[in-house]
């Protein structure tokens, strides 16, 4: 019998998938006064709008993100139908890349050295997920940063130094959070055992390595990249690049869809102008997620396993974030597949159906609350979506906790491991060779 677990079986389905979704989309937003595609969709497409009149895309209100993406969208501004939906489909293709990126990276010897049928099954979870296909194909952009960052974890393990920093530079520019995998990725850099071999001291084993010529590289080229498309579009748009792309998140108030536990103080602070005068906090409320997600995370986890690493780093960035909705989700999902394999919620199936009924459950009686609130109009402030936000809340940060777990008992580097077995069985074939040469020569 034919296995099902075949590229053209799985990345045709993954295709399928996102086509079907995408022709219900039309369909709804024709005859269904709820609308399939996403409210930022419309936004996005009206910042390409201005900017194809020659203006900014900051003319057009709530416009958050890099010029960028607005000149990437310019051809939804031109005649006909179908253009309008050329961004889904950029968005809905970028999915299956990353899903392709996926398997490279499990097959990979420095990745999870899979065979080709089990790394397209852990893969599907992205590629024929649902959720993943409803997201990009309503017009949400979080699948370009899926590929931007599972292209950098891919150059990353494959010894693409100078393209990684590049990744990096373009990611964080494109969206703030994957500033988060940096500690990580040098401290990861920095483990090599090669790099510390016959070091004798405590400053020549763990601080020289920090500064290899690996980590020099990617600090670099990364900065080179962030800065110089920075000032590309400062020159270009001046300080409202600046407040719209990056300042604006710092002192950003969103209650709206929000399954964070500071869903109720954001909206108390939004309608209360003179509790918002007294204490911002909102421009704090970032401190604890940062300590945890980028500084702590790392250290303890970074020279294990760099997979397992970014994705407990962008679980609890996600999960502590004062604003969480569905589609920041695809952050930590991407990187999903990758751990999963070697994971406790797979070797103890009790464990994860467990962790999985409560993830869904509990996002399901939120849901259920705002529903009473925006469509039947009943006040479920509190304790309806306030409880429901601390119980997702509570219930994403076990979670995180098993995840740290997993990693951390994870023995060895596993990039590093493999580079030291090669660099072994090539001083072996060079001994062979000279051995060779030498009895020719006699």
């Amino acid at each position: 019998m034919r296995s099902l677990w075949t590229p053209s079986l799985v990345f045709g389905g993954a295709v399928f998938l996102r086509v079907v979704l995408f022709c219900y989309g039309l369909f709804q937003d024709a005859y269904s006064p709820l609308k399939y595609t996403d409210i930022d969709y419309f936004v996005f497409t009206d910042a390409a709008r201005f900017v194809g009149w020659g203006r900014s895309p900051y003319d057009r209100e709530t416009y958050r993100y890099t010029p960028l993406l607005a000149w990437l969208l310019i051809p939804t501004t031109w005649s006909g139908t179908a253009w309008f939906s050329f961004g889904k489909g950029v968005f809905a293709t970028a999915d299956i890349l990353t899903g392709w990126l996926l398997v490279l990276i499990l097959r990979s010897k420095a990745g999870r050295n899979m065979s080709t049928q089990n790394s397209l099954k852990y893969a599907s979870i992205w590629l024929l997920n649902p959720m993943v296909a409803t997201i990009s194909t309503r017009g949400s952009s979080e699948g370009l940063l899926g590929i931007m960052v599972i292209s950098l974890l891919w150059a990353i393990i494959n010894r693409h130094i100078k393209l990684a920093g590049v990744l990096l530079g373009l990611a964080v520019h494109f969206k703030i959070y994957p500033f988060i995998y940096a500690p990580a990725i040098l401290l990861y850099l920095s483990s090599d055992p090669v790099a510390r071999k016959g070091s004798a001291t405590i400053f020549a084993k763990y601080v020289v390595p920090f500064f290899s010529n690996d980590n020099i590289a990617i600090t670099t080229f990364s900065l080179l990249t962030f800065a110089g498309l920075n000032l590309a579009m400062y020159m270009l748009y001046g300080y409202p690049f600046l407040q719209h792309t990056y300042l604006h998140h710092v002192t950003r108030i969103d209650h709206r869809h929000n399954f964070s536990p500071y869903n109720i103080l954001l909206y108390l602070s939004s309608s209360s102008p003179t509790a918002a005068s007294t204490f911002h906090f909102e421009s704090i409320a970032f401190v604890p997620q940062l300590l945890l997600s980028a500084v702590l995370i790392p250290l303890m986890l970074a020279k294990l396993d760099l997979p397992g690493t970014m994705l407990a780093q962008t679980f609890a960035f996600v999960a502590l974030n004062k604003v969480c909705t569905s589609q920041y989700f695809i952050w930590f999902l991407v990187l999903v597949p990758i751990y999963l394999p070697n994971s406790s919620l797979l070797s103890k199936p009790y464990l994860g159906i467990t962790a999985g009924a409560l993830w869904v459950g509990a996002q399901a009686l939120w849901l259920w609350q705002g529903y009473e609130l925006e469509f039947l109009g009943h006040s479920t402030f509190v304790p309806g979506l306030w409880g429901s936000g601390l119980l997702f809340y509570a219930v994403n940060i076990w979670i995180l906790g098993i995840i740290i777990s997993d990693v951390g008992k994870r023995p060895v580097n596993v990039m590093f491991a493999n580079r030291s077995e090669d660099e072994k069985l090539g001083a072996q074939e060079s001994k062979v060779d000279q051995s060779l040469s030498d009895g020719v020569a006699r």
